[in-house]
This record gives C-alpha cells, structure tokens and sequence, in this order.
C-alpha cells in the first residue's frame, strides 16, 4: 500500500476535521521519526501515522478502549489489506487493545500521537495559535504542567526512548515536521 491508497482509505472512514488532520499530525512526525531511526521506511512509517485512528468515527471506543485499533485492523482487511506489521503498530499505539509495543515501530506511533495533540494545545495558548510561535522550551515547560492537556499522556510520549530517541528530540521531530505542514493543520 502506498501513501495514496493509504489516504484514500482514511478519506473513506474518515469525516471529522479535527481527526483528519490529527491522522496527517501524526504522519508527518512519523515520517520525522523514521528519517532519524528507519530512513529506508519514511513512507512506511507516514503510513503508520496516517491510518493509526482509522476507526475513530466507526466505533465506541470511547466505552471499550481495548476496540480501538483492533476496529482499524478490521476495516483495512475488509478494504483487502494484509500488513501484521501494520496491524501490530496500529494495535500498539492503544495499549488497551491488548497490544505491547515492543519494536521502534510501535513505540514511535505510542509517542507520536498523544505528542501531535500536545503541540497543538501548546500552539492554542499562543495568541497567533501558530505552530511558528512555539518552541522547544515552552513544549518542555507545558510538558511538566501535569494539569495541561491532561489527556495527552506523558508515559506514552517518553516511551520514545525505547527507540533510542529522547524527549528532547521527539519534541523537535513534532515541531519541525508539523510545521513544515501547518497551513495544512491549521496551525
């Protein structure tokens, strides 16, 4: 599968705005991530991103969490799509869908999606709301707000340094890469 297909699936399971562009967050510091850790894959690992909350507007994960990821695998074998190593990585950025992460892989996709919706929280307390105006420190500072985007786990981002990858430098994989697309995240 490449990018195109990949984005065609998403578009058919896929309305919601916000969540649209949190897929596309989400690719871009994956695709950061593997330039640094997997440069032959970047494609591979956009991909990852792209497709890692495919079932967001198909089911209640919202009251089972341990459905959400499995529900993705779901439809991309329905959409005739046969990747374990796909699979396995959408599955572990959800632990509770039973699913460790264990590989670069699926450590990277459980730091990269709670750290797409961080930058942006941190972007909104910004008068401008720009990705432009944020930077390293005040990603940090906000980081050890615990009551600041609460929601965004912490444990999940600093699993990053199962990759060998720091904090430090997922937090600047996360504003380069999606800066480099924010007119397309609305940042």
């Amino acid at each position: 599968m490449n990018r195109e297909q990949a984005h065609e699936i998403l578009m058919k399971y896929m309305e919601g705005e916000n969540y649209i562009t949190h897929s596309y967050a989400v690719e871009a510091i994956m695709r950061g991530l593997a330039k640094r850790l997997a440069p032959d894959d970047v494609e591979y690992w956009g991909i990852v991103g792209l497709l890692h909350d495919l079932d967001e507007e198909q089911c209640d994960w919202a009251h089972d969490m341990s459905v959400h990821g499995p529900t993705s695998v779901e439809i991309l074998k329905k959409e005739g799509i046969e990747d374990k190593v796909l699979f396995d990585a959408i599955c572990a950025h959800n632990p509770k869908s039973g699913m460790k992460a264990k590989t670069k892989l699926q450590y990277a996709i459980l730091a990269a999606d709670p750290m797409s919706g961080f930058v942006k929280a941190v972007a909104q307390i910004y008068p401008d709301k720009k990705i432009a105006s944020v930077k390293h420190k005040s990603v940090m500072k906000r980081f050890n707000e615990l009551r600041f985007a609460k929601g965004a786990n912490r444990d999940y981002m600093e699993a990053i340094e199962f990759t060998g990858l720091s904090l430090d430098d997922l937090i600047d994989v996360a504003l380069e890469e999606m800066g480099a697309i924010a007119d397309q995240l609305g940042l």
